[in-house]
């Protein structure tokens, strides 16, 4: 009798994520185009791919906005986010990984990890994605896979799993060994594959890759272990098997390698995709919240509908909303709860995306990712759910944007377009952040790097016609307690006719290694009751918000209650409220405050005729400098420089470097800023 396949087994959703330039797009255009889902390959630097679609994107020639794509291999369906790989974009990373099943990690053979691909594979880390990687590049001159792959082991720290012996090195890489079915693969040049008998030369290299490759998964694998340990060997299904249990438990990554720009890899990282990434049916069921309670949810189409929004696109002709739906099934002109908002949406139509492309869907079942038309008032992160089976998925996070720029239009008329326009992009973009100055009535538009915003504002003007002004931009300072004062004492005493208010509060405040706010108390002998503390904690935090230098928030500081005092009628929750929110400035204008500017790890890759000029250059933007290599010729410097600092470092870089140099930039949080030169005070003529 024959069985019948899950659908969902066949499905895989998953990411390309690297660092800047790794090859990410060209990746995905290979997989395109392998897949015949293009009949032309299109390439980065002539404007000519499917995902990298916005105009900005063309004309920059990175990735900007993660766009989602859908193909066919060996009877799978392949759901496909191209991911952006500049850290300013990494919200665009984090909303993508929140509702992928498995990603595709892409190294440059040359440079190995670098930076950004740190940060993206942390961030997979904190998800729970499993990967497989594929080192790009193996045509360039300096390729090394073994290099890539010990730069995996030490700074990504898994367990690298090396299914392939390349063939051939730099210009003449020509085809891989597979070292799971021991053959191998050439390619021609114009990009088709041929399967042949392993070469004669390579023998000997093949079978001790394939002996080290067993030992690996051998150690990682109980079955595995089993069965080398009986017969000293892995057969092809026990150790295909066992490479995808590793991959899905997280405990080994695959490692592939290829050259996407010469189309030489592609069909076997498509073949790894289907057999070592999870379909929705291999992750665990959903979680949410209702009432308070957790509830699970099935990858079944028959189960109620539960799907998480993570991204929303305007368009000429309507709004998309971008869904992972998790379980049930959607059908065109349904209704369904939008458990954030607490309001009814109406599906008005379903589509298959394809980057810019879309091609109508009647209906939509768990395991999917599509795109609807129709919403209101969903946004990135609002659940869509069954209205009898309510369900609140957890949204993905937002980080806390750290570059502003003050934003106005140049013509008074336009002043409601901008603010309808600014509205428009916070809706896309979660990480951007629009809010007007109390003090000085500007628009300031907050975001996550100095190229975020331009792009924001480029979006402005090309999209809506807006010509707008833009300040310097200005980064988010904190304070901090330098040194802390003991036993202050406050007093909230107001008598204005009928019940008072009276509160009594003594307050040390000292700094806290740990970062952030932390509340203690030491009161004895129920002097303040336990009430009346929960309320002064709750004024202290009250107080963070503005500190006493330049209004900037305050962290890292811990407050600690050691007395106080009631009064039998006039206590009461606000009376403490208040003297804990007067009593903490009070305290912290008695401090020792320092002024804290956010830093960022800098890696500037430049030729090593230019390393001097550079080293200079960073120090004087208050750069420290933390490490220098040498790789392939180019000089790999890094260093922790004040985020104010880096504005205009790119042209300043390139100036020095006659195009040739290169940096990437992500925070690592906060360090205290100079103090300001006191102004010259003339000396009176005697």
């Amino acid at each position: 009798m024959r069985t019948h396949l899950n659908p969902l087994a066949v499905v895989r959703n998953l990411g390309i994520l690297a660092h800047v330039d790794a090859g990410k797009t060209t990746v995905t255009e290979r997989i395109l185009f392998a897949t015949g889902t293009t009949h032309k390959r299109g390439e980065v630097h002539d404007g000519t791919t499917v995902t990298d679609f916005d105009p900005q994107e063309r004309d920059r020639g990175i990735t900007i906005f993660a766009a989602a794509v859908s193909c066919a291999w060996d009877g799978h369906r392949l759901n496909l986010i191209d991911t952006p790989g500049h850290v300013d974009f990494a919200d665009e990373v984090e909303r993508a990984l929140r509702v992928l099943d498995g990603a595709v990690a892409v190294f440059d053979a040359v440079a190995g990890v670098e930076p950004q691909s740190e940060s993206v594979w942390r961030q997979a880390d904190r998800h729970g994605v499993p990967r497989i990687a594929f080192v790009n590049k193996m045509d360039r001159a300096g390729a090394d896979l073994d290099a890539a792959v010990a730069s995996i082991r030490e700074r990504l720290h898994p367990a690298p799993l090396v299914v392939q012996l390349p063939i051939g090195a730099e210009d003449t890489f020509t085809g891989v060994v597979d070292l799971v079915r021991m053959r191998a693969l050439l390619w021609a040049d114009d990009g088709t594959a041929e399967v042949v008998p392993l070469p004669a030369g390579l023998r000997g290299a093949a079978h001790e890759r394939r002996r080290s490759l067993e030992e690996a998964v051998a150690e990682l694998h109980p079955g595995a272990l089993e069965e080398f340990c009986a017969t000293g060997t892995l057969s092809e299904e026990t150790l295909s098997s066992a490479l995808r249990e590793v991959t899905r438990d997280g405990d080994g990554v695959v490692v592939l390698c290829g050259s996407a720009y010469r189309n030489r890899g592609v069909e076997p990282l498509l073949d790894a995709v289907v057999a070592y990434l999870p379909s929705p049916l291999d992750v665990p069921p959903v979680r949410g919240t209702h009432d308070g309670e957790e509830q699970e949810r099935p990858a079944d189409p028959a189960a109620p509908a539960a799907a998480l929004a993570f991204k929303v696109h305007a368009t000429p002709t309507g709004r998309l909303t971008y869904l992972r739906i998790y379980s049930g099934t959607i059908e065109k002109g349904d209704t369904l709860w939008d458990a954030s908002a607490g309001r009814s949406e109406r599906i008005g139509r379903l589509l298959r995306v394809q980057a810019d492309r879309h091609a109508p869907l009647e209906r939509a079942v768990a395991g999917d990712i599509v795109a609807v038309v129709g919403l209101k008032s969903a946004r990135a992160g609002s659940t869509l759910c069954a209205a009898d089976a309510p369900l609140a998925l957890e949204p993905p996070g937002v980080p806390e944007p750290v570059v502003s720029v003050a934003v106005e239009s140049r013509r008074a008329g336009d002043t409601g377009r901008l603010a309808s326009g600014l509205a428009r992009l916070t809706e896309e973009d979660p990480s951007l952040v629009v809010r007007s100055d109390p003090e000085t009535g500007q628009t300031v538009l907050s975001g996550m790097g100095e190229l975020h915003l331009e792009v924001a504002v480029e979006k402005l003007r090309r999209e809506l016609g807006l010509e707008v002004n833009v300040g310097r931009p200005r980064v988010s300072h904190r304070e901090t307690v330098g040194r802390g004062v003991s036993g202050l004492v406050f007093r909230h005493v107001k008598q204005d006719g009928g019940a008072g208010q009276f509160a009594h509060v003594v307050l040390d405040v000292a700094p806290y290694a740990e970062g952030g706010f932390e509340f203690r108390s030491a009161v004895v002998g129920g002097r303040v009751p336990q009430e009346f503390v929960r309320a002064v904690e709750a004024g202290c935090r009250d107080a963070l918000t503005e500190g006493p230098l330049g209004g900037h928030p305050v962290t890292g500081l811990r407050v600690t209650l050691t007395d106080g005092s009631t009064h039998v009628k006039d206590s009461s929750d606000t009376a403490f409220r208040t003297a804990g929110r007067l009593g903490l400035r009070e305290a912290l204008r008695a401090c020792a405050m320092v002024l804290l500017e956010p830093v960022v790890e800098v890696t500037v890759t430049v030729p090593e005729d230019a390393v001097g000029g550079v080293l200079g250059d960073l120090a004087a933007r208050r750069g420290k400098v933390t490490g220098s290599v040498t790789r392939a010729g180019a000089a790999v410097v890094t260093a922790t420089v004040p985020l104010a600092e880096l504005f205009g470092y790119a042209t300043r870089l390139r100036s020095r470097t006659q195009g040739r140099g290169t940096f990437t930039a992500r925070p690592t949080g906060y360090a205290p800023a100079p103090a300001p030169t006191p102004a010259r005070v003339a000396t009176p003529a005697r």
